[in-house]
Formats: structure tokens, C-alpha cells, sequence
């Protein structure tokens, strides 16, 4: 068993003067693979070097020092301590010997599990649910985001709870000499986070009502939503400041964005929409999160499109989008039968001319109804075939008219291009002929206003 050294320059974040990161020993308790070796390949399933890496990076999001990543195969999972006897004995010489403070487990753990591997180890252990929850707690900036971190720590803590303090074993309660035993300090702890719990629920659902009161003052404009989604660390808040000429920040991390970000997208047309920007999906996604974070992703519920980027140069970019699809149909979103999706694969600028011309060709041989985009959020490269892929997805749902309006009605003329997409003008005989695209909720409008008929065109 060979630790995978990370100790180098890019895995050891750079402290500020004076300030240190803890140093982490990352473990991936991976079950071995039964079955013919070329059938597990092609099953798609994630290599442990890559789900081992994967953990290293989630550990590097929140600045600890990665002394080591170590793959630890299992035939089964003990009760106990998820590892054998054997392996917990023997990462006791190498948590000692790398000087560690924390041991992350790339694994679920039980309440007993992380209480005795603890025991054994002498030094905290936290699971993967743990540490995507201590990531999320870090990048919240928003309350709503602060709100809906703190609901799902508080759900994973509950069941998390020891009796930290033995000598309130049980408190006396009741009347007179006779009372009856009172809580426990379990039970008073417990308590107290359901309650904090209640609160924080109705918090959120004041906030929930907020999101559908600017939901409702959007469609009365109406605009058009555009939600990116996407594994961690996919490109989306890249392309999302190429698209929208936006500033949010973009990083070579895992969870780089967690609130969630609106900016308006102008089409080719002059039209626009809203995009917006969401929480990267990751694999062995917390149930708890996905709930916590079911309000701001009623964006992508409601979204008009759905962009779903991928990073096409990632060797596990199959497997990261069956994660992205099993999160999309959590939310009510059916990735095989939507015809809200349009799939964009991003970073081809990393690929040599020949690949990127068989990427191209096997993004043109996909169904009509689930069109693949080549991308570059670094580059441009594709961005405006994207966008006209966008605007011809969301004119679906328009209608187009032909109008001739007085050259000299400027307020009408004004009216169009602020509320339609203006396909064509030109001027005859003292009169624009105008071809516009409106959405249906105004086309009776519009008709009445100028008299416009259905485009033969």
C-alpha cells in the first residue's frame, strides 16, 4: 500500500504570514470491482485513482495540506469501522508518522463508524458528506446560502451526537424530593437542534417566497430563464462570465460558486433572458443538500433551458454526467425525455485540432432534439453558436409577425425592440416593415397595438 504523495507545490495551499493549514490524510475505502476487467472499464464506472483525487481535491477546497491519498481496497464493509481490523492498525503508524490532524474517509460513515475509527486513530475523522458540508459553509456568502448550510449541518449533526460530558449522565427534574429523572445531555442537545431546525425551515420559507414573488415579476416582463448546471468544477462560472460578460468568480476548484448568481444574457437578436449560475453537482451528493438546496434550484426547475456543461477532457466525464442526471431527476428534471437540455461540451480548447474534429463529429450525429455544443469558456470558441442554439430553443415558444408601422411612430417603434426580438427592418414608402418574434403572452398585444399578422416567412 503506496500513499500518493501530495505534497507538492499545487496541493499544498499557500498559508498567510503567520497563518497555517491543518495536514490531512485522505483514504479511499473503495469496494474492489467484481467481474471481467474489460467489463468494468467500459461500464463506465469511476477509477479509484480518480475518486481518490477527487476527495484530495474537495480536502484542498478548504486550504488543508493533503500529506497523503491512499486507495484502501475492500472485499466488505465492517459495521464497526467500515475498514478491517488490519487496515486501521496499519494507518495508525502512517497517521503518526505524516503527522496528521485530520483523516478524511472518501466514504459514508456511520455514527459509530467515525466515533470508533476515532477512537482507534486518535485524531478527528470525517466522512465525505462531513467535508462537502464544511466546503459549503465556507463559500455561503448570501443568508440564504448561510441559512441552508447551516439546515443541512444541523440534519447531519443530529445524528451525530455523543455524550461529550460525563458528569451530566442525567439531570434530576420534576417537584419535590420524588422528581423524576429530567434529560439527558444528548437529549437537551437534541432538543435544542430541533428546534434551531424549525427555525431555520420557516427562515426558509420566507425566502422561498421571496425567490417566487421575483419569479413572478420576471414573467410579467417576461424573461426567459437560462440555468447552467453541471459537475463541480465543470467551466460553468467561466462561461457564465463569457456569456453574460459577468465577473463571478471563476477558480480552479471544487465549489468555487455556491450562491446562486442571475445576470441578463442578450441574445443575437437583441432578446434576453436571465441565466443563471448554480451550485456544481458532485457525485455522492449528500441527500441532505440537495434538500437544503432545493430552493435555489427551483431555477433549474423552472429554467426555460437547461444548459448541463461538462468538461469533455476529464477522464471520467461519462460518469460525471450520470452524477448531474441523477441529481437533475432528484429535482424533477428527466434528462432522457427534457426538452429543456442542451448539452455543452466545454474545454475543447485543451484538445489537439484532430480530436477536437472527432469530438465535432460525434456531437453532430446526436438526435436533433438533444443537440451537443463545442465550447470553449477560455477561449470563445463555439460561444456564438451556443447562443443562437439558446435563442432558437426559447423562440419555440414565440411567435412571429410581420408589422408596418409609420416611420414616424417612434414611441411604437421604441415599444417593439424593448419588448420583441426585431428579425428584420427596412423602410418603404414612409413606413417600416418590421419582422418581430414576441412571446405568446404578448402576441395578442402586439397584434392589437400594430395590426400585425402571422409571418409567412
Amino acid at each position: 500500500m503506496r500513499p500518493q504523495s501530495f505534497d507538492g507545490g499545487v496541493d499544498r495551499p499557500i498559508a498567510e504570514k503567520g497563518e497555517t493549514t491543518g495536514r490531512v490524510l485522505v483514504i479511499g475505502p473503495y469496494k474492489r470491482a467484481r467481474g471481467d476487467a474489460d467489463a468494468i472499464a467500459s461500464s463506465g464506472l469511476r477509477n479509484s485513482e480518480a475518486r481518490l483525487e477527487e476527495a484530495a481535491g474537495l480536502a484542498r477546497a478548504i486550504d488543508l495540506t493533503v500529506a497523503a491519498a491512499i486507495v484502501a481496497p475492500l472485499n466488505d464493509i465492517r459495521p464497526a469501522t467500515y475498514l478491517g481490523k488490519g487496515k486501521v492498525e496499519e494507518f495508525i503508524a502512517l497517521i503518526k508518522a505524516s503527522s496528521v490532524d485530520l483523516v478524511v474517509m472518501d466514504c459514508a460513515l456511520s455514527p459509530v463508524q467515525q466515533r470508533n475509527l476515532e477512537k482507534e486513530w486518535g485524531v478527528k475523522v470525517l466522512d465525505r458528506t462531513g467535508l462537502i458540508l464544511e466546503i459549503f459553509g465556507r463559500r455561503a456568502k448570501t443568508r440564504e446560502g448561510s441559512l441552508q448550510v447551516e439546515l443541512a449541518h444541523l440534519n447531519y449533526q443530529r445524528s451525530r451526537l455523543v455524550r461529550s460530558w460525563t458528569h451530566l449522565e442525567r439531570q434530576r427534574g420534576g417537584f419535590g424530593f420524588m422528581g423524576g429523572p429530567g434529560e439527558t445531555q444528548i437529549e437537551a442537545d437534541r432538543r435544542m437542534i430541533g428546534e434551531r431546525i424549525v427555525r431555520l425551515e420557516n427562515e426558509l420559507k420566507k425566502v422561498q417566497a421571496t425567490r417566487r414573488l421575483h419569479r413572478a415579476s420576471r414573467e410579467r416582463v417576461p424573461y426567459r430563464i437560462v440555468a447552467l448546471v453541471g459537475y463541480t468544477n465543470a467551466g460553468k462560472s467561466t462561461l457564465f462570465n463569457r456569456l453574460t460578460r459577468a465577473d463571478v468568480q471563476a477558480a480552479d476548484m471544487l465549489f468555487a460558486t455556491l450562491d446562486p448568481t442571475l445576470r441578463a444574457l442578450i441574445l443575437p437578436h437583441g432578446g434576453k433572458a436571465m441565466l443563471s449560475d448554480t451550485v456544481g453537482f458532485i457525485s455522492d451528493l449528500p441527500t441532505m443538500l440537495v434538500a437544503a438546496f432545493r430552493a435555489t434550484l427551483e431555477e433549474v426547475m423552472q429554467a426555460d433551458v437547461v444548459l448541463h456543461v461538462r468538461d469533455i477532457s476529464h477522464d471520467d466525464a461519462e460518469a460525471q454526467q450520470r452524477d448531474v442526471d441523477a441529481v437533475l431527476r432528484q429535482l424533477d428534471v428527466d434528462p432522457e425525455n427534457s426538452h429543456r437540455i442542451i448539452e455543452v461540451w466545454n474545454k475543447i480548447d485543451t484538445f489537439p485540432v484532430e480530436e477536437r474534429d472527432n469530438l465535432a463529429n460525434i456531437a453532430a450525429r446526436r438526435p436533433a432534439e438533444r443537440p451537443v455544443f463545442l465550447v470553449s469558456a477560455v477561449t470563445g470558441e463555439g460561444v456564438d453558436e451556443l447562443l443562437s442554439a439558446i435563442e432558437n430553443r426559447l423562440a419555440a415558444t414565440k411567435v412571429t409577425l410581420d408589422l408596418s408601422i409609420d416611420a414616424s411612430d417612434g414611441a411604437g417603434i421604441s415599444w417593439l425592440h424593448r419588448n420583441s426580438e426585431v428579425l428584420d427592418k427596412h423602410l418603404e414608402q414612409g413606413r417600416f416593415i418590421m419582422t418581430v418574434r414576441v412571446d405568446e403572452t404578448k402576441s395578442d398585444l402586439t397584434k392589437s397595438k400594430f395590426g400585425a399578422v402571422p409571418s409567412v416567412h
